[in-house]
């Protein structure tokens, strides 16, 4: 085997795992941006015009020897990948790093940096002059989207329509969707639980437009703006050859436990991609990429891959702004809630920003 790596996406364990193979790999990370977004953020960004600055970083402060091709990839085989724009880059090694999608505004859709932050100016601009928001989905990211919107603009009425009858869908423990309900509850936001719309608002997302819209259950909501809060998928699309076979109807990739697509001795897939059971998050994309460092090690060193990645427990960490939320982590006799303070201190803080302007070469940890 030769010594060239194709890192197909740029986003948290793209971009990890082409930072730990440089030094000894010729990386070609392949990504159409012209910048990472840090998407942990992205909702501080949304309200925050400070904030919406911190959140982008270049890819040219990641890889010293590798180089970052600025191109979707359009098909992905064991040898290698095919760009949008007809560029074959062969390689010895390829990982599939492509994420998932998900609905504005919890992720951007500009491959430009410059114009992601202009689109979230004039969705702060819309969101400064609304009277009541609609956001659909009271999982993670519409009560994280809830408090920051509430924090910024006290008073500000939001309503959180979901068909399951609790936040979360009703996962997790009680005591953490208690203690997230009630203290968006005393900000004013209010909850539609039981029912989804009979239709989608009249009037596009990010719009601010009056409009009505009813649940199912016939309960009228008014709002001049609206969001919708769920719906990920993964983006594995572009899969060719024997990769394609590993593809499931979801769209998810099947892995072994060195993190390796079956089939396909020298390609591995980690991140938002995988059909890894459990929580799509930053965190295990992050760890993924440890564990398939080394074992692209052990493969270019003549050797079986050893690393075994085996997932963590079920976590999640919601904050609210920057002073309010609660997570549920693991703990020694299972699993624990915490509160805003603590949850503030894990992720509410600086949102990880300092994390990544340190690995992007972007300088000091940035305070929130």
């Amino acid at each position: 085997m030769g010594n060239t790596v194709a890192v197909v996406g740029g986003g948290y364990g793209g971009a990890a795992l082409a930072n730990a193979l440089d030094a000894d790999f010729d990386v070609v990370l392949v990504d159409p941006k012209d910048a990472f977004v840090h998407t942990v953020a992205a909702l501080r960004g949304l309200v925050d015009e400070d904030w919406s600055r911190r959140i982008y970083f270049g890819f040219d402060g990641l890889l010293r020897r590798g180089r970052h091709v600025r191109d979707r990839a359009v098909a992905v085989d064991e040898h290698g990948v095919t760009t949008a724009r007809g560029l074959r880059l062969d390689a010895d090694y390829v990982v599939l790093a492509t994420g998932s999608s998900y609905p504005y505004p919890a992720k951007q859709h500009d491959d430009d940096a410059a114009a992601a932050r202009d689109r979230h100016a004039a969705t702060r601009a819309a969101l400064a002059g609304a009277e009541r928001v609609l956001l659909l989905g009271a999982g993670p990211v519409g009560l994280e989207l809830a408090g920051e919107i509430t924090e910024r603009w006290p008073g500000r009425r939001v309503v959180l329509v979901d068909p399951a009858d609790d936040v979360l869908g009703g996962r997790y423990l009680p005591e953490l969707r208690a203690t997230l309900r009630e203290q968006l509850s005393e900000r004013g936001v209010e909850f539609v639980f039981g029912s989804a719309l009979d239709a989608e608002p009249p009037v596009p997302f990010g719009v601010r437009r009056p409009f009505t819209v009813h649940t199912r259950a016939g309960v009228r909501v008014d709002a001049d703006l609206w969001f919708r809060c769920y719906g990920v998928s993964p983006l594995s699309d572009m899969l060719g050859g024997a990769l394609a076979a590993a593809r499931r109807s979801d769209g998810h990739v099947e892995v072994d436990e060195h993190l390796r697509v079956p089939g396909a001795p020298n390609v591995f897939a980690i991140g938002d991609v995988t059909a890894v059971p459990e929580p799509k998050r930053s965190k295990a994309a992050s760890e993924h990429a440890a564990v398939v460092a080394e074992n692209i090690a052990a493969l270019a060193a003549g050797r079986k891959p050893e690393r075994v990645y085996r997932p963590g427990g079920e976590a999640v960490l919601v904050p609210l702004g920057s002073t309010g939320g609660a997570s549920q982590v693991p703990g020694p006799d299972g699993p624990v809630v915490l509160g805003p303070a603590e949850t503030v201190r894990h992720k509410g803080g600086d949102l990880l920003v300092g994390r990544y302007a340190e690995l992007f070469g972007s300088g000091e940890p940035v305070a929130g």
